[in-house]
């Protein structure tokens, strides 16, 4: 079985000459058909989410605030850093949904599977910032609990920026463990994770990997969970625009083999989303997340 995939066409955002690569989602999809990763009937379109959904973790008044938004693209951006529409809205929605329909297959299968989009991690409860409206990874979480039996849960964030958004929107809630590593002195102003690792400017592969494999050892040791999130972001990359971490290609798949690694072993299930990047070439970005998506394979198989 070659379904571990979630993607639609929608997910492609119009923000002309903005520095989030928003044709990555589609040029991902493209690799995966183009390597034979994936076909075209293996990959699941999902729906928006519904707005029970979206409220589980944000509050009506602020989603209301968002469709009022729509159109008037000077707010949006002094608040968020990118532009509102109406297909942005829209593809926010479609793109929620789609983290939420990867992490209900992979804990129905115990396996792991991508959202080729998502990880919108500096959105709060009532605000939106740093490029994101929406925090999936929080509603998909708060699905599995609300209607599942998954109760404990995992949060994994390896962006360049700590996850302040999913951080505060779980700071009280010993049910979910949120766990970032991230470049500290950078954006954004730092919230209380379960367990935050803020590494120096330049740290590289072998620094970097070798914290996340003691943090999650640690994790590990202390806690038990039902499902794990984790955020692959690109954007630790030596080459990211808006960092100065300096892992390799090569590093950022020994930091996915770490994670797919801990979860194996746990036999636990894995949504995986694809979270940020902004390197100078965004053929970079889209390798990085393609050496992700051959991993989630590679670890489905381990699991057969």
């Amino acid at each position: 079985m070659r379904k571990m995939f979630v993607y639609s066409p929608q997910y492609d955002l119009d923000w002309s000459r903005h520095i989030f690569p928003t044709d990555k989602y589609r040029l991902v999809y493209e690799r995966i058909l183009k390597e034979g990763i994936a076909d075209e009937t293996e990959i699941l379109e999902p729906q928006p989410a519904t707005e029970d959904d979206l409220l589980l973790v944000h509050t009506r008044s602020y989603l209301e605030r968002l469709r009022r938004l729509v159109g008037r693209p000077e707010v949006a951006i002094m608040e968020f850093e990118a532009p509102l529409t109406e297909k942005t809205l829209q593809a926010l929605y479609l793109c929620t949904g789609g983290t939420v329909l990867a992490a209900k297959k992979a804990l129905e299968q115990n396996r792991i599977w991508l959202n080729i989009g998502g990880g919108f991690h500096h959105a709060f409860r009532e605000h939106g910032e740093g490029f994101c409206f929406i925090n999936d990874v929080a509603v998909a979480a708060r699905v599995l609990q609300r209607y599942t039996d998954a109760k404990r849960i995992l949060i994994v964030d390896c962006d360049l920026h700590q996850g302040n958004g999913t951080a505060k929107i779980f700071e009280d809630d010993p049910s979910i463990f949120t766990f970032s590593i991230h470049q500290e002195r950078l954006y954004p102003i730092k919230q209380r994770s379960s367990l935050d690792i803020g590494l120096d400017d330049f740290a590289g592969d072998e620094e970097y990997n070798r914290k996340l494999k003691d943090a999650l050892e640690g994790i590990f040791k202390r806690h038990t969970f039902d499902f794990i999130f984790y955020l692959a972001g690109a954007d630790p990359y030596e080459g990211d625009q808006l960092g100065s971490l300096k892992l390799t290609k090569e590093g950022l798949k020994e930091r996915d083999e770490i994670v797919f690694g801990f979860a194996y072993r746990s036999r636990l299930p894995v949504a995986v989303v694809l979270a940020g990047g902004y390197a100078f070439r965004t053929e970079d970005v889209v390798e990085i997340h393609i050496n992700t998506a051959h991993l989630v394979v590679e670890y489905n198989k381990k699991r057969n």
